[in-house]
């Protein structure tokens, strides 16, 4: 069974997973606790990270972010919790969860986005600084923010078709996100765009763990095997 715990993926935490969390902080920062504190006051979710090297398999790594201050600095706070404190898993959110939290300027186009995205039957999940803008409330758009995106096609036709879209949206909106492979190993779309063209070119491939290139070819090979396995077998 495919594990919940992907990059990205939404956690809330019980009681006893934010007092875990807290102590994953370094003693001498209490305004980093204080974060934490205003966070499960207001019962938001963290966020799934890249798994530490020597994180146990019964933990999660997770982080929060928050808002950029007037320099437009980020701090992000890297926590570890057991797994058996987390209250609750979700996927990213779905492009029409944010639509509400964007500046008019964007609002249309965003919307005609998940309208096609909707008539090719894709999946793609919004994270990055919209996402904890819409869960929080808070500002954490500026000028320069882009809308991150997560396309998990599931054949090659999906991954063209979304591709496609995403080219053809960026033309109105600040695109920017991942492509996310079966095996929940992910590609910048725009990296992919520039590499696809040829099967030895290389890509950056963002897993659970660790980072890795790996050739389009064999990227495409395994989307290809997927889409095989996932195909309904006639009766005998």
């Amino acid at each position: 069974m495919s594990s919940p715990y992907k990059r990205h993926s939404l956690v809330w935490l019980s009681e006893r997973g934010w007092q875990d969390a807290a102590l994953t902080l370094p003693d001498r920062h209490d305004q980093h606790r204080q974060h934490l504190r205003r966070w499960q006051a207001n019962d938001w979710p963290t966020v799934v990270r890249r798994q530490d090297a020597d994180c146990p398999a019964d933990a999660v790594c997770l982080g929060v972010a928050l808002p950029p201050d007037a320099e437009g600095n980020k701090l992000r706070l890297p926590l570890r919790v057991a797994k058996e404190h987390v209250h609750l898993v979700q996927d990213p959110l779905a492009i029409l969860n944010v639509i509400p939290h964007v500046t008019a300027s964007w609002r249309d186009a965003l919307q005609q986005l998940n309208n096609d995205v909707a008539t090719k039957g894709l999946s793609v999940s919004v994270y990055g600084s919209l996402a904890l803008q819409a869960l929080t409330g808070q500002g954490y758009l500026r000028a320069s923010s882009d809308i991150d995106l997560l396309f998990r096609p599931l054949s090659e036709q999906e991954l063209t078709d979304g591709i496609h879209l995403l080219q053809l949206h960026a033309q109105a909106l600040p695109l920017d996100g991942e492509i996310v492979f079966p095996d929940n190993a992910a590609v910048s779309w725009k990296e992919w765009v520039q590499a696809c063209h040829h099967p030895d070119n290389r890509v950056l491939l963002k897993r659970s763990g660790d980072v890795a290139l790996m050739r389009v070819g064999d990227l495409l090979a395994m989307l290809n095997h997927h889409e095989e396995h996932q195909r309904p077998t006639c009766p005998v």
